[in-house]
Order: structure tokens, then sequence, then C-alpha cells
């Protein structure tokens, strides 16, 4: 009895030591990485989709996994036909768009699927939400379309400075700091405006630029059915340039001076 005891112990030591031997793919023991393909992260910073990932008693981040998303997940063509893709950018051909024939959709699918992540995290309200926000916002200028919407997603997904990411705005993923709730920048697709160009067009009240890319927006959500949650513009929001600096202190260093 003695030794299927500690036969047991033996066992059970030789898991956990197996666990723990693997890196952390995700949570605070990852440095907050998320989990790809709408796969919940356990309190130990794994992956997974059964209920040691995803039971509340098990979970620290991502616990409802995709909820309600579509099973193919790893690309926002699950979400982005070719069909909704023309009645969303419907005027991209026209006769006065300077960039006619340019922008198609197989380049914007092959360049989404460099950057895993974008139009895919969270709930598949979130990731719908997300490719309103890109598609309302993006200000292309290229050569070649899929370098184009690779520079785009880039710029979306990456922090610049002390602004946060784009993507992490709009998937939730990105919380106010004390500065930020008073300049007046709280979760929203007003947050992605003065990410992109807040300093020509945040923070001066209503602005007809402002208007339009909120209108889109608005329009590209009711296209795909969703809501476009809340604080939609910036008109009273600083931008994120517009740092306080103490009495006396010069800008003449400064890079944006």
């Amino acid at each position: 009895m003695m030794r299927a005891a500690q036969a047991l112990v033996l066992v059970v030591l030789a898991g956990a030591l197996a666990v723990s031997a693997r890196a952390a793919q995700c949570g605070d023991q990852a440095n907050g990485a998320l989990c790809p393909g709408c796969l919940c992260c356990s309190f130990w910073g794994f992956c997974g989709s059964t209920p040691d990932f995803c039971a509340e008693s098990h979970c620290q981040s991502q616990c409802d996994g995709c909820s309600g998303s579509s099973s193919e997940g790893g690309s926002i063509s699950s979400i982005l036909t070719q069909d909704l893709f023309d009645t969303l950018l419907k005027n991209r051909n026209g006769a006065g768009c300077k960039a006619q024939g340019f922008y198609t959709y197989d380049a914007l699918i092959t360049a989404a699927d460099a950057f895993p992540g974008f139009g895919t995290t969270g709930s598949l309200d979130t990731q719908k939400r997300e490719l309103a926000a890109f598609l309302g916002q993006t200000e292309l200028v290229a050569s070649d379309p899929i370098v184009s919407f690779k520079a785009a997603i880039w710029f979306w997904m990456t922090p610049q400075g002390n602004k946060p990411s784009c993507h992490d705005v709009i998937t939730n993923q990105w919380t106010p700091s004390p500065a930020d709730v008073a300049a007046g920048r709280l979760p929203g697709y007003g947050v992605i405006t003065n990410i992109i160009n807040g300093g020509i067009k945040c923070g001066k009240g209503y602005k007809d630029e402002v208007a339009n890319r909120t209108f889109f927006y608005t329009s590209y959500c009711d296209i795909l059915g969703i809501s476009p949650g809340d604080n939609l513009d910036c008109y009273n929001q600083r931008n994120f340039d517009n740092v306080s600096l103490p009495a006396g202190a010069s800008t003449e260093n400064r890079a944006d001076a």
C-alpha cells in the first residue's frame, strides 16, 4: 500500500514538473500575452478550451473564448466576405476615387493573415467592431495594396509612444490611466481618432472630419449588426501629445516642438 501511495505521489509530481517546464503562454506569467484562436487563459498561464482552462475557478483572462463567434476564428475572412467588403467599401472603385481599383479584398485578407489577433480577438461582436473601426479610419498610401494594408495594420496593432494601440482600444484591452481620464480619453472609437490624428482633429470641439469618421464607423457597425459602443468622438479630448509641462519648462528640445 505504501509503495502504491509513493508511486502515485511520483506520478503527480512528474506531471507537475512537466507542466512547470513548459513556458507560460498567456496572462500574468507571459507579460499579459493573449491566447490565439478563441482559447481561454488559465490561472497557470496556459491556453486551452476545456473547463480546466475556461471555468471561472480556473481562468484568469479570455474566459468566454470567442462565445458565439465563427468556428473558423483564425482569419477575418470568416467574418468579412467578399460581398460584405464590397458593401462596406462600395465607393473604392468609383470614378472619383484616386485609388480606383487599388484596394482589393484579397490584398486585405493576405495582409491581415500576417497579424494574428487582428479582427480575431474576443467575441464575435468585438471582432466585427474592430473591422468596422479599422475600415472607417485607414488612410492608406502605397504602391502595393498588400504592403499598404500591412503598413496600416502594423500601425493599428502597435502602441506608439504614450499611445495605446488601436487594436487594444477597440478590443477592450486598454485601461485609461488617471491622466487619460482627466484628458477625457475614455475607451471608445473617439480614442482611435485621437491616436491616429489627435493633434489636428481632437480637443477642438465639433469638426466635420471627426463627424465623418464617426459616421462611417457607425454605418459599418449597422451593416454588421453590432453596437458601436460609447465615446465615439474626440471633440473634447486632449490629444496624446498635449502634455502639460511644469511651470517655466521649455519645449525647445521636444521632437514635436
